[in-house]
């Protein structure tokens, strides 16, 4: 089996590499992905300094093309590359496939905005002056990615660095190399000159520690868990880099009495289940009022009772595998620290045996959970939801907001003050009413605020905010 080899400066390069296993078939080898060493990753870096004068001079015309024709291949693939990604990562079939699309549509999106490249042009409050304000490529954008969504997320952090400019060094989760891969020789056929796009992948203590040291990274944004994106920060401010961070999240959905048991049942089966829960904006916290408790816990376990967990590839399936065998350990780890803590595990935490070798955990929901508990308090990335008896809203609103976490919120009820009132006072930067916490749209701000993110929000025109520098310019008229 051939080696899929780094891009640094226009070129592959590397021989040795690592395995990319399927959770879903352990006995399947993906494919075999080169690690870049630290000499690597500075001349990647190197590369893309090189190249940035001219590429974050070039025409939007020509930014608009390389962003459109990958878009549309992306697209014209996403059969193929969403059974890549569905064998990777353990998402699946349909989910991967929808990930991919996304992706396309990301880059169409960006494809556009390279053609809406604006600023303003001011008065001055002096006579015969003139003012413009205008935005500038930043530099060598670090690209650090992680394992979950391993091509949209890649998309969204790429997409606008080239469509604003900057030539980038990308390291993906070495977990996921695969789309990683696919989405760089796309870009690369599309026409992207030699260094402004460079693929380093490897280990995040190697690949990552070396793009951090570096001071000709004017730039870095990150996916990934907290304790990394300290790091990231640290090592940045050392350096006056401009960053951006997406992190954790333990995200709350509350139920009220009044909601429509269907919908609040189906929000929280996928937004807390589905992607295996491998998701920062699942709803792993479900706060539940009163009077509808009983009857939500068994309409939720019921739902649980019909989800199918198995290769990601076989049709039917609903929940996948845990992505790799540390995670497992996480998750089952958990499992036993919440019924050591006193929840009542309601259903599920086993672990599953199917037809092929892989990490198969069953959907667990905890009850009688309480909002101290370390499953209710720590992040777990895993199919693990602890579910929160309250009173009535006043009590499930402070619950939503006791956590150091703040990216996503839901709340499932039918009264209008309700949901005006929870999408005001959540403290969250994405709140939803009625439907799954997880689950965004491509064009609108992606983020959060507390412990959760930190910088810019990601995706749609808001990108700019973290792509470009401004400059005021002032003329003399004469």
């Amino acid at each position: 089996m051939s080696v899929f080899k780094n891009l640094i400066g226009g070129e592959w390069v590397g021989a040795d590499g690592a395995d990319n296993i399927n959770p879903s078939d352990t006995n399947e080898t993906v494919g075999i992905y080169a690690r870049a060493t630290s000499p690597d990753v500075l001349n990647a870096i190197a590369a893309a300094k090189t190249a940035f004068p001219t590429w974050s001079r070039s025409g939007i015309l020509e930014r608009h093309a390389i962003l459109k024709k990958a878009g549309d291949e992306i697209m014209a693939r996403k059969d193929e590359l969403g059974a890549l990604l569905a064998r990777e990562e353990g998402k699946t079939l349909p989910e991967a496939t929808g990930e991919v699309i996304r992706a396309s549509q990301i880059f169409e999106f960006f494809a556009g905005e390279a053609l809406r490249l604006g600023g303003e042009v001011l008065p001055s409050v002096r006579p015969t002056i003139g003012v413009e304000i205008t935005r500038e490529a930043l530099g060598v954008i670090g690209i650090i990615t992680p394992w979950n969504f391993p091509i949209a997320i890649p998309a969204w952090k790429i997409a606008p660095a080239l469509c604003y400019g900057n030539t980038i060094v990308f390291k993906p989760a070495d977990l996921v190399p695969g789309c990683a891969w696919a989405i760089v020789d796309i870009l690369h056929r599309a026409g992207l000159p030699k260094g402004v796009l460079n693929l380093v992948m490897g280990k995040g203590s190697v690949v990552g520690q070396a793009m951090l040291e570096s001071p000709d990274v004017h730039g870095i944004t990150f996916t990934g868990s907290t304790g990394t994106g300290r790091r990231v920060a640290a090592a940045s401010i050392e350096h006056n880099r401009k960053f951006q961070l997406e992190m954790g999240g333990k995200n709350p959905m509350v139920v009220l009495d009044d909601a429509d048991l269907n919908v609040a049942v189906e929000a929280a089966a996928n937004s807390g289940f589905f992607s295996t829960g491998q998701r920062c904006t699942a709803s792993s916290r479900l706060i539940v009022t009163e009077g509808i408790h009983d009857k939500f816990v068994a309409a939720l376990t019921d739902k649980l009772k019909t989800l199918v967990v198995d290769n990601a590839l076989k049709a039917g399936t609903h929940i996948g595998p845990v992505v790799d065998e540390r995670q497992l350990k996480t998750d089952t780890d958990y499992i036993e620290i919440g019924k050591s803590e006193g929840a009542k595990l309601a259903f599920g935490g086993e672990l599953i045996s199917r037809d092929t070798p892989g990490f198969y955990l069953q959907p667990t929901l905890f009850t009688e959970a309480t909002n101290q508990m370390r499953i209710s308090r720590e992040e777990i990335f895993g199919p693990v939801v602890s579910l929160i008896r309250v009173k009535d809203y006043d009590e499930a609103l402070a619950v939503a907001n006791d956590t150091p976490f703040g990216l996503s919120a839901g709340i499932a009820t039918t009264s209008l003050k309700h949901a005006t009132h929870f999408k005001r006072n959540a403290e969250a930067g994405m709140v939803m009413v009625n439907l799954p916490t997880a689950g965004v749209d491509f064009h609108v701000p992606f983020g959060g605020r507390k412990g959760s993110s930190y910088g810019p929000r990601e995706q749609g025109k808001y990108a700019a905010e973290f792509f470009t520098t401004m400059k005021t310019s002032y003329a003399f008229a004469g």
